[in-house]
């Protein structure tokens, strides 16, 4: 470790005696450090607001920052956000959450793109390998640590992530991307963007790779290999003044390669599946906004969102409406309203190719969702001290009403200086597993030290109409301050209370056809805390030289029964980003991470993964205004290392090196 991080920093010397040696240079990012703070945000109260007037711990993924950190996906370009806990399971697999609770099938947080959401009711989670975009059309990705239900409602526990998509007037003309490498086998898009009229624009891309296996903890192949196409568009209208309306949608196909472990319930009674899964999904968006005046507009959302995935042992189709109208309005001269109605249903259907392990009754089920929210920003102080009020009121079919308050207070007793602190209720209500599904995780062979008996004995995981909301209330107290026009600090503490935490409760054993099945029945009678702080600085150090680092530190502290086991995530991570242009048309980036050690839960018990640490390296050239070429590499510490393991079905899988090339021709 000493040696790897000794090579480190003699590049960094290395880098700034190149830098310094260049007498002229430009900015690495246009803004400077206050205007970064001055960048508007949308996710936190739902209205434009200026990053350092949020009164939440909130952080901003532009894409100068995606294109220069050389990602390749949106889990990825996470990483560079405080407080989240991102992990790569697989070639095509992640594990995402923030602060806390990680898994495949992580059910705490709430991700979107451009408003619509991404969860999906089979896991009250995200499928991250269907959540892709094009990443040059990206305009920013809002990372909210902490709560958001009290807008956003069930599911926002510990975090919401919106990924907002360029306006298509600053997208026009085209663009071709393509490249490869040793894991990033070949990636290509394309996009062209054009005036539909006087007061409308729109653009279409497509955009597709195919990405290699990785390698298992023993050294064999992963097969996990995958490729995906998928193409979209977008168009934006002005009709008048006042109004605006957004059209937008995406298809996409994907080929998953995986190597599943299914139990079975004969000998061996665990049998490893190369499985070639097959998925494809695509979603409609519409949006209408209306302008009365600066503090009054409204908003109409809908969109349509559908998926299929067929794997080995399930397949999946899930279709979903939804539709949302919000309000702001001014009330006398120190209230801002925000209010809104939303409806959601959601269709789910399963067949399952291996029913005496798999069984989801009904197999086809429709759920709907009612939500309402109110708040309102009060100035108690004018530009210096401001509360917020809010609540959300949701009523669902698995657990009914639903109420989720918060409260947040900022402070500013000078124009550097910001102080917050919250109190937030949020919940998160069960999914369609916990309450329809039972399967059979794993079976203990008769005869072995497990199982003294002459019967196998199966594991069964059981939902229960019982099972309850998951209950969080957060207590959070944040401080920003601009040292200077080169330095900034973002500084987040919290402390988040949970009840109602899912643990398996031992059911009556059972005996059929030459088996002892042993129920596992979902309840909720775990509980436990976590505590930490996360803290953000950037400085542009010199115009053409800029850091970015941030340190993240979390405790957990949860209460087990017998059958319960939660993941614990990382205590703490570093992460240290360095930007150079030591010349005009040179960019050269650094990105080095540190990840402490964690344990993840599988089915079959607790999996420790050891720390590591990771350093990416980028290099851009742009020969022609136009034109760039880039070369990335990643992970270039190690070979190879673990991040992480799925829940169940799957092996410990090893993320290697990495390196590609890439072109980028704007047309």
């Amino acid at each position: 470790m000493q040696n790897k991080l000794l090579s480190f920093c003699v590049i960094a010397i290395l880098l700034c005696s190149t830098g310094a040696a260049s007498a002229s240079g430009k900015e690495v990012y246009e803004l400077d450090i206050e205007e970064l703070m001055a960048v508007k945000v949308t996710t936190v109260s739902k209205k434009a607001q200026s990053l350092s007037d949020a009164a939440a711990a909130v952080f901003v993924i532009n894409n100068e920052d995606i294109k220069r950190s050389g990602v390749t996906s949106v889990p990825d370009a996470l990483r560079m956000a405080p407080g989240l806990d991102v992990a790569r399971i697989d070639a095509n697999k992640w594990a995402v959450t923030s602060r806390g609770f990680n898994g495949r099938f992580a059910n705490k947080l709430l991700v979107l793109v451009d408003g619509r959401s991404a969860y999906t009711q089979a896991f009250s989670g995200v499928y991250w390998e269907n959540q892709d975009v094009m990443l040059e059309d990206v305009d920013r990705i809002e990372v909210i640590r902490g709560p958001g239900a009290a807008l956003w409602g069930a599911n926002a526990v510990n975090g919401v992530i919106n990924i907002i998509t360029k306006h298509s007037a600053d997208t026009q003309g085209g663009l071709l991307t393509a490249g490869g490498g040793n894991k990033e086998l070949g990636f290509g898009a394309l996009r062209y963007g054009a005036k539909l009229g006087n007061d409308s624009t729109g653009r279409v891309y497509v955009k597709g790779f195919k990405r290699d296996e990785f390698t298992q903890l023993s050294g064999a192949a992963g097969g996990d290999d995958w490729d995906k196409i998928q193409s979209g568009f977008r168009i934006d209208s002005l009709w008048t003044t006042h109004d605006n309306l957004t059209l937008q949608g995406d298809i996409y196909q994907s080929n998953i390669n995986q190597n599943l472990q299914l139990a079975t319930l004969a000998p061996p009674y665990m049998e490893s599946v190369n499985d070639k899964a097959r998925t494809w999904g695509g979603n409609l968006l519409g949006k209408i906004n209306h302008t009365f005046s600066d503090t009054s507009n409204y908003t109409l959302q809908l969109y349509y969102d559908v998926y299929e995935r067929k794997e080995a042992f399930d397949h999946e189709t899930r279709k979903t409406a939804d539709i949302e109208f919000q309000h702001r309005f001014a009330l006398l001269e120190w209230n801002d309203v925000i209010w809104g109605l939303g409806y959601r249903y959601t269709q789910g259907e399963n067949t399952f190719a291996k029913p005496d392990i798999f069984i989801l009754h009904p197999a086809t089920r429709g759920d709907s969702l009612f939500s309402s929210f109110l708040q309102d920003e009060i100035t108690l102080i004018d530009n210096t001290l401001w509360l917020t009020l809010g609540s959300q009121f949701q009523h669902n079919n698995y657990t009914g009403f639903e109420v989720q308050p918060s409260a947040r207070v900022m402070w500013t007793p000078h124009h550097k200086h910001r102080l917050w602190a919250a109190i937030s209720r949020a919940v998160r209500t069960p999914s369609r597993i916990e309450q329809d599904m039972t399967y059979t995780g794993s079976v203990t062979p008769p005869g072995s030290p497990q199982n003294p008996t002459p019967f196998p004995v199966a594991l069964e995981v059981t939902g229960s109409d019982a099972y309850k909301a998951e209950q969080l209330l957060a207590y959070e107290l944040g401080y920003r301050i601009s040292l200077s026009k080169s330095v900034s600090l973002d500084l987040a503490a919290f402390y988040n209370d949970y009840k109602s935490l899912r643990t398996f409760e031992l059911g009556s054993p059972g005996f059929n056809n030459g088996v002892i099945f042993q129920p596992l029945i979902d309840n909720n009678a775990s509980k436990g805390y976590t505590y930490g702080f996360e803290a953000t600085t950037t400085w542009s150090m010199l115009d053409w030289w800029r850091w970015d680092v941030n340190y993240s530190y979390i405790n957990t502290r949860l209460q087990y029964e017998a059958l319960s086991q939660e993941a614990i995530s990382p205590q703490q991570k570093i992460s240290v980003r360095t930007a150079v242009t030591p010349w005009e048309n040179i960019n050269i980036d650094f990105w080095l991470r540190y990840i402490d050690s964690n344990t993840a839960f599988n089915v079959a018990g607790p999996v420790p993964i050891d720390s590591y640490v990771t350093l990416d390296m980028r290099l851009g050239w742009q020969p022609y205004k136009q034109v760039e070429l880039s070369i990335t590499g990643q992970n270039l510490l190690d070979n190879r290392h673990p991040e992480y393991i799925q829940e169940s079905f799957s092996k410990l899988m090893e993320i290697p090196r990495g390196i590609y090339g890439k072109i980028a021709w704007q047309f």
